[in-house]
């Protein structure tokens, strides 16, 4: 497997990155099952891991870190902060007093001394991102983590982010982990032009589009994906299941399945330095795996553009974030009295 360089850490990371959500309680992945896929995913030649305390409540970084443990030197391990870890409202968020605590509770799931690459989850928008900031950069200095990034932040806080890093001498965020596939091409729009001009790695989530880019879902046909409730009601969207059924004839006749040609398209861009392969068994790990090869001509990158143009995206992908712009209404509308022009 070729290495690519996670932005201009210096870090030498595989396209593919195993991500661990699916193991454990969760998506009710096993450890021993777990720990077999990812022994597999090494040696493949995978060696960039993506996990996080939220999955399964920490028994994901749990199941990661008894797997690596003797072959931790091979690994970049990732993982992340910022989500609920609890009913108390300290236990998330991207104060300093939750970042210490969270730090070393990852470590000690994932029986190590260092993590690699820490990941702010989600914007977090009661803190302060020079608090956020100040925090990271001290567990960097102490040696606890190599490198810091984000994960689903908007162009403009990614922006505002390596300005206050700039201005305050703290550590930048090296990485960004925005949802990309061909169904979802928003990021091409500000943020991976964003990522790009810091000189940022991204290491995209959702390249098969929570499963709509493997086929399994035809249009009139009852689904093949099981997974339900608010996460993936787009599972369902005929626009985007209308995408997939055009999709479809463009890797038949360059000879690949639409999952390969999926997991390629994400690969692509200049911007991207790899994808999360998200496998809950030891066969889709298999398949994803023997994509690897697979490189698509202009002619087929011009076919997708025909059909979801470069910058959009179609329909929603539930598990985006949205900043409270979108989300809150007092935000976007003015007081009743100020909204005539007369």
């Amino acid at each position: 497997m070729r290495y690519r360089t996670l932005g201009r850490t210096g870090i030498q990371v595989s396209p593919y990155a195993l991500g661990a959500m699916n193991f454990g309680a969760m998506f009710d992945t096993g450890h021993d099952a777990s720990t077999r896929i990812i022994h597999k995913a090494l040696d493949a030649g995978v060696n960039l891991i993506d996990t996080a305390d939220v999955y399964s409540r920490g028994e994901s970084e749990e199941i990661v870190g008894k797997a690596i443990q003797d072959r931790r030197d091979a690994v970049v391990l990732a993982t992340k902060f910022a989500n609920p870890m609890g009913e108390e409202p300290g236990r998330r968020g991207a104060s300093r007093r939750w970042i210490m605590t969270a730090v070393e509770d990852s470590l000690r799931r994932l029986r190590t001394d260092h993590i690699d690459l820490y990941q702010y989850h989600r914007p977090d928008t009661e803190t302060d991102m020079e608090e956020t900031l100040s925090a990271l950069s001290d567990l960097v200095r102490s040696g606890k983590v190599r490198v810091i990034g984000t994960s689903k932040q908007p162009a403009i806080d990614i922006v505002e982010a390596q300005w206050i890093s700039e201005r305050r001498g703290l550590e930048r965020f090296r990485c960004e982990q925005p949802p990309y596939s061909i169904l979802d091409r928003g990021a091409e729009r500000d943020v991976l032009p964003a990522v790009q001009r810091y000189g940022m790695g991204a290491i995209v989530w959702s390249p098969l589009a929570q499963g709509l880019l493997t086929g399994r879902v035809r249009k009139g046909r009852q689904s093949a994906l099981t997974r339900s409730g608010p996460y993936f009601a787009h599972l369902s969207d005929e626009r985007r299941i209308d995408a997939v059924e055009q999709l479809i004839p463009i890797a038949e006749e360059a000879g690949i399945s639409l999952t390969h040609m999926a997991m390629a398209f994400a690969i692509a861009h200049r911007g991207v330095t790899a994808a999360i392969l998200g496998p809950r068994t030891m066969e889709q790990l298999d398949d994803l795996l023997a994509g690897a090869e697979v490189v698509l001509s202009d002619d087929v990158l011009d076919r997708i553009d025909m059909i979801v143009p470069p910058g959009t995206d179609v329909g929603r992908l539930q598990m985006v974030y949205d900043p409270p712009a979108l989300t809150e209404p007092h935000l976007r509308r003015r007081p009743t009295g100020e909204r005539t022009a007369a």
